[in-house]
Formats: C-alpha cells, sequence, structure tokens
C-alpha cells in the first residue's frame, strides 16, 4: 500500500478507536425509505419534494407502503450486521441520490443527545434541520434536542448508520476531529497551535470557557470564543512546545474550564520531528479566524534562501501531510501541501482557492523563495487544482503540473455532482453565470506564459486518462511550451511516483517566471475580477457584462511609448505604467488612440461609446477586484452569522436554525468557525471589516436597517420589492449580496424569506458546493422546491455602482 493511502487508512481507523462521547448510546436499525425526487447540486437553485412536503406541514408521519406520490411508497428497511441503513434489493445504487430515510426514536422525556450519522448529505429532526457527513467521517456529533414522546427524522441519503448517545457532561471536548501541528525540534518555537471540538449541549451560550493545555511539563491558557447553545465550535488553543526536545510523539493534556471547574479534559498525541522530516504548521486564516494547516517537505540539506518553491495540491479524501510524504526532498527548493481546508473541502475553488493561496503567502514569507521559481502539481481533484489555479492566476508560477486531473467540474463531478454545461432556460442560465470563473477550458490561453507538464495513467479508471488528452488537444492549439506524458499501465495511483515523477522536476528546473517588466506581452482572461484581475501590468477592474468573459490582448513597445490592443467586455481597465515614468506615451485600443503622460500612478481607462479614455480611480464603494460580488463573496474577511430576535418565535426559531445549519455545514466542508449573535448585538464599529451574513428580513431582523437601508432590493414580512417589482405572499424566499456600510472590501448576504414558508425553502446552503455559482441576486418562492427554476422571479448582477439594472437581469414572465 502506498504511504499516502496507508496515512488516509491510518486516519480513518484512528476515528473507529476513538472514546464514546456519552454514556449511552441508542443505535438506530430500522427505518422506512422513499425514494424522493430531489436535485442538490452546484448550483443555486434546488428542488425537494419531500423537504416541501415537510416545510408545508403536510408531511405525515409514514408507515411501510404509503404512497409518497404517484410512483414511490415507503419501504421498510432494517440495519445490516455492520449498522448500515439501505434498501435491500437492488443494491445501494438502486435508489441513486435521491432518498430519504424515516427514523423515529421515542424519548420519555425532553432532553439532549449526540446525533451522529454517517453517510447521509443533510437531515431534518422535528423539522429543524442539521449538515451531513456524506464522506463516513464519523467525527460529526450534533447536539439535538429530544421532545418527550415521538421525535422524527428525515435523514438524506443512501446508505447510513446513525445513532443517538446521551452525554454525561453537557459541554465537552471532542478530539477525533483534532487539527494540530508538528513540533520541529530545534526550531525554537515559543508556542504553537492546535484546535479542537467543543460541543455545547446546554440550552444556553457558552461564554468565558478556557482551554489548558500541557505539554511537556509546560501549561499554557487560552480562551474560548462563545459557542452557541446546542451546537459545537472548533476552537485553537495554544500550546508551548519548550518541554518537548527529542522526536517522537508526545502526549498533550487538553482541559476545558469554566473558571476553575473541569468540564472535560481530552488527550491528544502531537507529532514530534527532526528538521528534516515532513511536517505540518498550522495558521490562522484570515478567511473566518479559524485553525488550518499546511505540511512541508523541507529542502534536501537544510532549507537555503533564494531557492524554488513547489506548492502541491492534494485529491480528494488525502490530508495534506500525506501529500507532502509521498515526495522526497529535493535539494533545490521546499515542497508545501496546502489543504483545501479539509481532504475533500472546496475541489481547490472558492475558499479552497483561497487557502491555497494563503498557504503559498505564508511559505513565500516563511522560506524566502526566488520569486521566479515558484512552481504549482497537484493530483486527481488536486490536477484540478493545478489546471484551475493555473489559469486563475498564471502571473504567479513559473510552471504547472497537473496529475491524473480533470480540468473542469462541468466534466467531472464528486458528491456534489457536475456544474451544468449551459441551459435552454434564460433564467438558469443567468444563474450559472455565476460559476463561469470555474470552466478553465475558457480561460485555456492563460496557460501561455507557463511551462506545463501534463502526467496521467493511461489505465486511469477513476479519472479517466481522456480528460489529459482533452488538455493536450486545448494545449496544441496554442501553448509553445507544454510536455504530455501517459504512464503505461498506470492507475489512478501507482506509487508515490503519481505525484513524486522526477520528469515533471525536471522540467520545472528548466523553467523560470519572466521578471514584470520583461513580460511586453498580454493575453489574459478573466470572468470575475474579484476572483483573477490581472496579468502583470494590465488588470481588469471592471466588466461591461458582469461575469462574462473579459479578455485582454495587449502588447507594449517601451522604445517607441506604446502600448495597444484589444479587449472583450471590459469597462474599466488599470495599467501600471511605472515603466514608462515621465514619459509620453500613445495607447491604442479597440480603434481608440489616446496621448498619456506616464507617471508612477496606475492609469485608469473607461470604455465609453466613443472609445477609451482616462478616468479617476474609482471610488471603492464601487465593484472592483477589491469586492466584486456575488453572494459567495460575504462568505470572506471573518463573517459573522447574525440572526433575529425581532420577529415571532417560529420566525427567530428559524432563523437561530438556519444560522446553526450554516455554521454546522462550513465546519464539515471548511473546518471553520463562525461567530454566531444575535441582531441586537451587531455592531458595525465592534465588526468592523468583517463580512455579514444575515437571516431574516426587515421586519424580523433589528440588524437590517443599519446594514441594508440603501440596498434596492428589500424584504419584509409578507412582500419582496426590487427593480419597481412587488412580490407577495409568505412563501417568498430571496438572496442577494450588498456591501458592508462603511468598509471598503466586506460584503453582506442575505438568506431569508416573507414568512416561514419562504424562509424555509432558503434551508438548503448550495453555496457551499465548491464551484457553485450564486449571482448577486436571486428572488424565488418555495415552490422552486418542485419546480427547479420556474420557481426563481428575478435573478442577476447588480452594475458597477451596484445598481439594478435590465442589462444585468433575468425576470420570469
Amino acid at each position: 500500500m502506498t504511504r499516502i493511502y496507508k496515512f488516509l487508512l491510518q486516519g480513518a481507523l484512528l476515528l473507529v478507536l476513538v472514546p464514546a462521547l456519552a454514556q449511552d448510546t441508542y443505535t438506530f436499525r430500522d427505518a422506512l425509505f422513499v425514494a424522493s425526487p430531489q436535485r442538490y447540486g452546484r448550483e443555486a437553485i434546488y428542488s425537494d419534494a419531500l423537504a416541501y412536503r415537510l416545510y408545508a406541514n403536510d408531511l405525515k408521519p409514514p408507515k411501510a407502503g404509503d404512497v409518497f406520490s404517484d410512483t414511490l411508497t415507503w419501504r421498510a428497511v432494517t440495519a445490516d450486521s455492520a449498522q448500515r441503513l439501505f434498501r435491500r434489493g437492488g443494491g445501494r445504487g438502486s435508489f441513486g441520490r435521491g432518498g430519504y430515510f424515516y427514523l423515529t426514536y421515542g424519548s420519555e422525556k425532553a432532553q439532549t443527545a449526540l446525533l451522529n450519522i454517517r453517510g447521509n448529505s443533510g437531515l431534518y429532526i422535528n423539522g429543524e434541520p442539521h449538515t451531513g457527513d456524506p464522506y463516513n467521517s464519523g467525527w460529526l456529533y450534533i447536539p439535538v434536542q429530544l421532545k418527550k414522546g415521538l421525535n422524527e427524522l428525515y435523514v438524506r441519503g443512501t446508505m447510513i448508520t446513525a445513532s443517538l448517545s446521551f452525554p454525561g457532561n453537557p459541554v465537552q471536548l471532542q478530539a477525533a476531529d483534532a487539527t494540530l501541528p508538528s513540533i520541529v525540534t530545534g526550531r525554537g518555537d515559543a508556542q504553537l497551535q492546535g484546535a479542537l471540538v467543543v460541543i455545547n449541549s446546554a440550552p444556553a451560550e457558552k461564554r468565558k470557557l478556557r482551554l489548558k493545555a500541557v505539554i511537556g511539563g509546560r501549561e499554557t491558557l487560552t480562551d474560548v470564543p462563545a459557542v452557541p447553545k446546542y451546537s459545537s465550535r472548533k476552537v485553537p488553543f495554544t500550546f508551548d512546545p519548550a518541554g518537548v526536545t527529542a522526536p517522537g510523539k508526545v502526549e498533550c493534556t487538553v482541559s476545558l474550564l469554566e473558571g476553575d471547574r473541569l468540564l472535560d479534559e481530552a488527550k491528544v498525541t502531537i507529532e514530534a520531528v527532526s528538521p528534516a522530516e515532513k511536517y505540518s504548521n498550522t495558521f490562522i486564516s484570515a478567511i473566518d479566524g479559524s485553525l488550518q494547516y499546511y505540511a512541508v517537505a523541507p529542502q534536501a540539506g537544510g532549507f537555503r534562501k533564494g531557492s524554488a518553491l513547489f506548492l502541491s495540491v492534494h485529491g480528494a479524501g488525502v490530508e495534506a501531510i500525506g501529500q507532502a510524504r509521498a515526495y522526497q526532498s529535493k535539494d533545490w527548493g521546499t515542497l508545501v501541501a496546502a489543504t483545501n481546508r479539509r481532504p475533500r473541502g472546496f475541489n481547490w475553488e472558492d475558499w479552497g482557492r483561497i487557502d491555497a493561496l494563503e498557504v503559498l503567502a505564508l511559505a513565500r514569507r516563511s522560506f524566502e523563495p526566488d520569486p521566479q521559481r515558484i512552481y504549482l502539481t497537484g493530483h486527481s481533484m488536486g490536477g484540478h487544482g493545478a489546471w484551475f489555479l493555473g489559469a486563475t492566476y498564471p502571473a504567479k508560477w513559473a510552471a504547472i503540473a497537473p496529475s491524473a486531473g480533470y480540468p473542469t467540474l462541468k466534466g467531472y463531478g464528486s458528491a456534489d455532482g457536475l456544474v451544468p454545461d449551459g441551459s435552454n432556460d434564460p433564467m438558469e442560465k443567468m444563474l450559472l453565470r455565476a460559476g463561469n470563473q470555474s470552466d478553465v477550458i475558457r480561460l485555456a490561453e492563460n496557460y501561455k506564459p507557463l511551462g506545463v507538464y501534463v502526467f496521467h495513467g493511461d489505465a486511469d479508471r477513476v479519472v479517466p486518462v481522456t480528460y489529459a488528452r482533452q488538455m493536450r488537444e486545448v494545449l496544441a492549439e496554442f501553448h509553445p511550451d507544454f510536455s504530455y506524458c501517459e504512464y503505461p499501465g498506470g492507475e489512478h495511483w501507482f506509487g508515490d511516483i503519481s505525484v513524486d515523477w522526477q520528469p515533471i522536476f525536471d522540467f520545472f528546473h528548466w523553467r523560470r517566471r519572466p521578471v514584470d517588466s520583461a513580460v511586453n506581452v498580454i493575453d489574459f482572461t478573466t470572468a470575475n475580477p474579484g476572483i483573477s484581475e490581472a496579468y502583470r501590468w494590465a488588470a481588469i477592474y471592471q466588466q461591461k457584462q458582469a461575469l462574462h468573459y473579459s479578455r485582454i490582448r495587449l502588447k507594449r513597445d517601451r522604445a517607441a511609448g506604446i502600448i495597444e490592443g484589444q479587449t472583450e467586455n471590459v469597462r474599466l481597465l488599470r495599467l501600471d505604467l511605472s515603466e514608462f515614468a515621465g514619459k509620453k506615451l500613445t495607447l491604442k485600443l479597440d480603434g481608440s488612440e489616446l496621448q498619456h503622460t506616464a507617471s508612477a500612478q496606475p492609469l485608469f481607462l473607461l470604455q465609453t461609446e466613443t472609445g477609451w479614455q482616462s478616468a479617476p480611480e474609482p471610488s471603492k464603494t464601487e465593484k472592483g477586484p477589491h469586492r466584486y460580488g456575488t453572494l459567495k463573496d460575504a462568505f470572506n474577511h471573518r463573517m459573522v452569522f447574525v440572526y433575529s430576535t425581532g420577529g415571532t418565535p417560529e420566525e427567530n426559531e428559524w432563523s437561530f436554525n438556519k444560522a446553526r445549519y450554516d455554521a454546522e455545514t462550513w465546519y464539515y466542508r471548511g473546518n471553520g468557525a463562525i461567530d454566531i449573535i444575535a441582531d441586537k448585538e451587531y455592531d458595525l464599529e465592534k465588526y468592523t471589516d468583517r463580512g455579514v451574513i444575515i437571516y431574516g428580513n426587515q421586519t424580523t431582523n433589528k440588524a437590517w436597517n443599519t446594514l441594508l437601508s440603501g440596498a434596492p432590493i428589500q424584504v419584509q414580512r409578507n412582500s419582496i420589492t426590487a427593480g419597481g417589482k412587488t412580490w407577495t405572499g409568505l412563501g417568498m424566499s430571496a438572496s442577494f449580496v450588498w456591501p458592508l456600510p462603511g468598509s471598503e472590501r466586506a460584503s453582506v448576504a442575505v438568506i431569508g424569506g416573507t414568512g416561514i414558508m419562504g424562509m424555509k425553502a432558503a434551508y438548503a446552503n448550495q453555496y457551499f458546493a465548491g464551484a457553485s455559482g450564486f449571482p448577486d441576486y436571486m428572488i424565488y418562492d418555495a415552490g422552486m422546491l418542485l419546480s427547479g427554476a420556474k420557481g426563481v422571479k428575478m435573478a442577476g448582477f447588480f452594475d458597477h455602482a451596484w445598481r439594478l439594472t435590465d442589462a444585468g437581469m433575468e425576470t420570469a414572465d
């Protein structure tokens, strides 16, 4: 067995061996199953017939043989010897992805329990939504309130194991999902950070808790951020490694304290390694303030400033440390492996993309490489990551090497399915535009400045070699410097050489990233300047049509003082003219010609009906690379979730449940942690420059007017107004993004509705599916759960000044 997958198996066994978190456990052995029609995936719209009935209070407790629809009935299922629930006859695949299990538990009293379900993609217990464990990780324990009598669970999945356990302590530590660094002996670290999960099964938020870590005889205390009621949160703790001086495994005892009272205690094993061994580093992510890690394969013979740097991005299910251990150390550079936030995470898109950039920045500061010798490689899902990051950020790399990779999620999906490759429905076309940035086929000419090495086993049945051959054909049309290799008989993984292939590193060794002053020709395409706007000295600052593809093809002649070229879908262009400072310059763009005296300051050019003209730098209140929109943009900059207290008890309960559900999903998918606060606690000064997710509407959420009084979309109880239109009723839903008042970078995202039915229709959080496309705004009714895109009333993108315009909008008849 190869090292990288042996490491994964050892991790899986560790989870099985973790002691039970509670005194008593009830395992579900009997259930009902129905193949309920549903569509969840990598897009904003979703459909789910069972959820619709649940939201409408039209779902009665089923019995075996009950008819769900004309062709579907509820069938009894019994767990097998491994406690797995699935339908007998026809096998696991016979009911595909579109199934629900119905489980019940009769409780003698109202009480709290920890729910652990593996293999599901989501669930409802007594109507409350909770996140699933689709990858069978096993460490997801969800605090739930059981009522006296019948408790009902609807679990979305195809094969599950499910249990309830009853905690002896209402607040406890869970160590099975620890994030831990290595102790590198002799490095002299004053302190390091790990992270554990705190589970709060109590009916009140827990504040002022502390974690005490003891290792090597040294003690450290860390304050714990607030943990909401009936929820969990992964929290960092600090420890002092100075007492550990030799390689080996060291036990660290972590105690959870409330004042001086011990609530719980956990022991974790931390690995101490020599400086020559592969190791893990942890860091606080700017995305959400959570603790993440990356792995390092140190340079052979010791770190040397000015050497090469290799960024390796892993495949689905692979830990970053396993990725690093698959490589032999190189004598001419250091290799770092980012995490994608989780072993599956976000397919290296969205927040996985940002994680890779964070790790790259940390590695550049730590190892001080030659900026002209930075390289990118990856395997499987990481092969996609190499294609995607290479096309999105071509200025960062000297060369890239995708191994066993697929280019796009339009052609290859995972648990979240495929990104749809177009639609005949105008509304769905508008929604899918928000995911254009992930289609690297459309961005392929961005590879021109890079060396590209394509490596694939010709017997790969997981990611067929046809994907490599597809990219070979694409590159052959234009690329001057790519190499292609199929490994004879190679399956998806054929040993460490699947990633540590010497010809890749030989290819890298002969390629350098040119210095900026040597680059005089630019051909660059982007679909979203908020993700990737620039190549070297030219940037697409604003588009004419948001999230359609924009392209610049420019050439500069410094001796003659000329920049000329063509643009596509560019409204505002930014040029760095520092190479021409003090000289008169002629600009010839798209048939326009203008003169300009260059300076060290960038030049902004605006395309008007009469051609290009110079323009002042736009205000940060406008769209730009700093903040370009789509709903997902608000889930950056240490976002805070704000639930309502100003509505009815049912509306406020929905708001808190939805915020908690999103926080659970973010934790599971992104190893993240979120501050969840009530609307009355929100303060612009206290949460300066932090993204905000607000749940509810103007009537119910007391923070609405502070955050959204100037927004052109307004949601109230019983009505939504936008673009001169009004929709009424309690079944309408809306999501939209808006600039955070007073901030030049952070955004507010609204998740809400006009009433309980509309609010519940907004339960699905497909925005956490990697590469799913969400526009700036979407207004829909609960009927979307039955009819898909036909339930969407309005969707689109604000213009450069955050205005609603007909050009950026699609509306239903």
